[in-house]
C-alpha cells in the first residue's frame, strides 16, 4: 500500500496547471510546432518543426541544415508562461546557444536563424533574447580547437555569475587559462570545482588536481574533489603554481606498465 503524502510536503511541491490553461493561444494549434509556424507568418513554412505526440503544447524541435548541430529545442515552461530554447553540437551535444523569452515570435525568429545554419553571432543578433554559451561552433572534433572552445565557455561563464563569490572564481578560471600547462588540457567543472582532462567530451580521462575558489576567499588545490589536500592559498596565482606543479608530477610518474 502506498503511503499518503504529507499535507505540508505537498505545499512545497507545487502542481502546474494544465498547459492547455497556461498557453491557450498554443492549444489552440494542437501543439507548439503548429503555433510557431502560425506566429511565423510564412517563416517557418519550409522548415522540418515537430512536436512530440507525449506533450505537444510544451515541447518542439527544429531541424537545422548545418551538419554541425543537432535539432534547436524548445520548451515551454510548466509554471510560468515563457519559452526556452537551446542549439547544441552534433558532435558533443554542448550548447552553443541558449535562451528564454514570454516572446513566441522571437522564439520562431531564432528558429529560422538556427535552421538556415546562420552563424551564432547573427542569431543572437537577429534574436536579442539568444545567449551565446561562448563555445566554438566547430566543423569536427579537433582536441585543440574544442579545448580551446571550452576555455572561452567557462570564461565567459565566470564573467557573467551573478553569485558573491564570482570574483574569486572568475580569477581563478583567468590565472589557469593564463598557465600553459593547465589550457593545453580540456577543462571541466563539478560542483564549481575546475577539473581537467587529457581528452574531450564525450569520454573524460581526468588529470591532475582539482582547483576551487571558496567562500573565506582562499583557493584551494586537492587530489579528489572538494578536498584541498595540496594546501590552501591566499591568490589564485599561488594555486594554478601549486596545481602546475602536481601535474608535472603526474606526468612524470611512471604508470604500472611500467
Amino acid at each position: 500500500m502506498l503511503a499518503s503524502m504529507d499535507p505540508a510536503q505537498s505545499r512545497l511541491v507545487p502542481i502546474p496547471p494544465d498547459p492547455a490553461v497556461l498557453y491557450p493561444d498554443v492549444a489552440c494549434h494542437g501543439s507548439l510546432s503548429a503555433a510557431l509556424r502560425f506566429v511565423a507568418g510564412g517563416r517557418l513554412a519550409s522548415v522540418a518543426l515537430t512536436s512530440p505526440q507525449g506533450n505537444p503544447l510544451t515541447s518542439a524541435v527544429v531541424d537545422c541544415a548545418s551538419p554541425h548541430r543537432n535539432s534547436l529545442q524548445i520548451d515551454a515552461w510548466l509554471h510560468g508562461r515563457r519559452w526556452s530554447i537551446r542549439g547544441t553540437d552534433a558532435f558533443d551535444d554542448m550548447a552553443l546557444i541558449e535562451g528564454r523569452t514570454d516572446d513566441l515570435d522571437q522564439v520562431a525568429v531564432a528558429a529560422r536563424a538556427w535552421h538556415d545554419g546562420e552563424s551564432l553571432s547573427d542569431i543572437g543578433r537577429a534574436a536579442p533574447f539568444v545567449h551565446l554559451t561562448g563555445r566554438f561552433e566547430l566543423s569536427g572534433p579537433d582536441p585543440a580547437h574544442r579545448t580551446e572552445s571550452e576555455w572561452q565557455h567557462l570564461r565567459l561563464e565566470a564573467s557573467e555569475l551573478p553569485y558573491p563569490w564570482a570574483p574569486a572564481y572568475r580569477s581563478l578560471i583567468e590565472s589557469a587559462y593564463a598557465a600553459s600547462a593547465l589550457r593545453s588540457l580540456y577543462p571541466f567543472t563539478s560542483h564549481w570545482a575546475l577539473r581537467f582532462s587529457t581528452t574531450t567530451r564525450p569520454d573524460l580521462n581526468p588529470m591532475g588536481p582539482c582547483l576551487t575558489a571558496n567562500s573565506d576567499a582562499t583557493f584551494g588545490v586537492g587530489s579528489g574533489l572538494l578536498t584541498p589536500d595540496l594546501g590552501l592559498f591566499a591568490t589564485p596565482g599561488e594555486a594554478v603554481a601549486r596545481a602546475v606543479r602536481e601535474l608535472c608530477v603526474a606526468r612524470c610518474r611512471p604508470t604500472s606498465a611500467e
